[in-house]
């Protein structure tokens, strides 16, 4: 089919906290399967263009890594300067395709939906296409399997077949009692934020009832600079763009509307009751994942993302348990969508848990912190093969190298040697240096730090090959 992806990649990462966070929201994790939400999206696409990703600066290596994991290649990768919601989003990523082609269509999903019958997803795209074809705004309406608060409806002109039906109204996340009666109507569907449209439709759309955006977003598209293969949005422009979602902006005022329905399953994994409803479960209800047992439990999810950490439940009932070597969650399983009022708390305590996830992930890899004590801090660093830090150092710390797995090439001050396992290296406070990975294989090393200050800021950089500026973490 002649359609190109448009992936929408952001996220704030609250409501599957603790595993999913500011820093590495929910798309890169291993929620459901062998590989993450944005990984089982991509491949989704496989059938159409090479896909369009729409994500932050925070993000893009992370995407760069995990579609290269699966062995896709993306057609391009926009970047935002600051997410601005989908309106903007969507519409930077029809102005980029328009000027290549003012006949294409887009299919814009989110990246962090769960929808496992590929087949039948790709049938609904091809009874979009033929809609889109004919000038329509066409988003996929989701057959509801139970009164769910969190999501937003659609409310169709008829009763929903297989074929598209005209839609009538947005309907806002109901309370319990209204969504009881939208599922029982049979003309309701949940809203999957999913659209299929041609480019120069949904543009006309945005000229129509929303047309502050399109001078900033047009000059936000024209004016992006090309860096290490991403397309980065002009920040002028795009600091002055409405913060919007797609339904606010266009989908509730326009006449062009049609819905196709979707009876396979589908799960924006919004809550963990979410997750714990996708995942295999044993005859009394209980899921659990990693190092978790079940004692005498029911409805239950445990979720243990820690080798290093065993969870045990005992005569549990409809709750959910998510363990991290830094953080716990136990919530009553009904109370999912008030986990992201945690996250507001732990950030008003200012706990670095709250937004930052235990392993920091970089375009050469990715650290953890094993020990943090005074004026000393031990790390586990993995860099990826072919990959190497910048050439910095530092103004407060010295640095200690132990090799684990692989080896390592070490640049410091003059000098140039291999690290292999259970080699070690001594940095010295001021020397200027660098780490490499020469081999096919991850490298694995132990850093332990020491000295006065050894925040991630703590860098000035000489070279680069990720063009990151001086502080710039890792």
């Amino acid at each position: 089919m002649t359609i190109t992806p448009v992936l929408l990649c952001g996220g704030s990462g609250t409501r599957l906290w603790p595993l999913s966070r500011k820093s590495y929201p929910k798309q890169f994790a291993n929620l459901i399967g062998e590989r993450t939400l944005f990984q089982a999206t991509a491949n989704r696409m496989c059938a159409f263009e090479k896909p369009l990703i729409v994500t932050g600066s925070d993000f893009r290596f992370i995407v760069t890594e995990q579609l290269a994991a699966v062995g896709i290649d993306p057609g391009a990768i926009l970047i935002e300067p600051q997410g601005r919601n989908t309106a903007p989003a969507i519409l930077a990523a029809a102005l980029h395709l328009y000027a290549q082609d003012t006949d294409a269509v887009m299919l814009v999903c989110p990246s962090d939906h769960l929808i496992p019958d590929t087949d039948s997803f790709l049938a609904a795209a091809e009874i979009a296409l033929a809609e889109a074809q004919n000038g329509q705004l066409v988003t996929f309406g989701i057959a509801p399997t139970y009164p769910e608060t969190g999501y937003g409806y659609l409310e169709l002109a008829e009763a929903p077949g297989s074929s598209a039906v005209p839609l009538t109204r947005f309907v806002e996340k109901p309370d319990a009692a209204t969504a009881a009666k939208l599922v029982a109507s049979g003309q309701h569907m949940w809203n999957a934020g999913i659209f299929v449209f041609k480019v120069a439709t949904v543009i006309d759309a945005f000229k129509a009832h929303a047309a502050p955006l399109i001078e900033p977003v047009a000059r936000a598209v024209s004016d992006a600079q090309t860096d290490l293969g991403f397309l980065r949005l002009a920040p002028e422009p795009w600091s002055k763009v409405d913060d919007i979602s797609i339904d606010y902006a266009v989908m509730e005022k326009a006449d062009n509307l049609s819905v196709v329905p979707f009876s396979s399953a589908w799960s924006d994994l919004g809550c963990w009751d979410a997750v714990w409803r996708a995942s295999p479960q044993d005859d009394r209800g209980v899921s659990v994942h990693g190092n978790a047992t079940a004692i005498e439990c029911d409805n239950t999810l445990l979720r243990s993302e820690s080798n290093e950490l065993e969870l045990v439940g005992i005569g549990l009932e409809n709750i959910v348990a998510v363990a991290m070597n830094d953080a716990v969650l136990v919530a009553d399983a009904s109370r999912g969508q008030e986990v992201k009022l945690a996250v507001e708390s732990l950030k008003s305590k200012g706990a670095v848990q709250a937004e930052q996830f235990p392993k920091d992930h970089r375009p050469w890899g990715w650290f953890e912190s094993l020990v943090i004590g005074d004026r000393f801090q031990v790390k586990r660093i993995v860099v990826h093969p072919g990959a190497s830090l910048s050439l910095q150092s530092h103004h407060h710390r010295a640095e200690h190298w132990i090799v684990v797995e692989g080896t390592a090439k070490v640049v410091v001050d003059d000098e140039v040697r291999l690290v292999t396992e259970n080699q070690s290296i001594y940095i010295p406070l001021g020397a200027v240096h660098r780490m490499e990975n020469p081999g096919k294989v991850p490298m694995v090393l132990i850093e332990v730090q020491t000295g006065a200050y050894l925040g991630e800021d703590d860098i000035v950089r000489y070279e680069d090959v990720y063009a990151r500026g001086q502080g710039a973490k890792g």
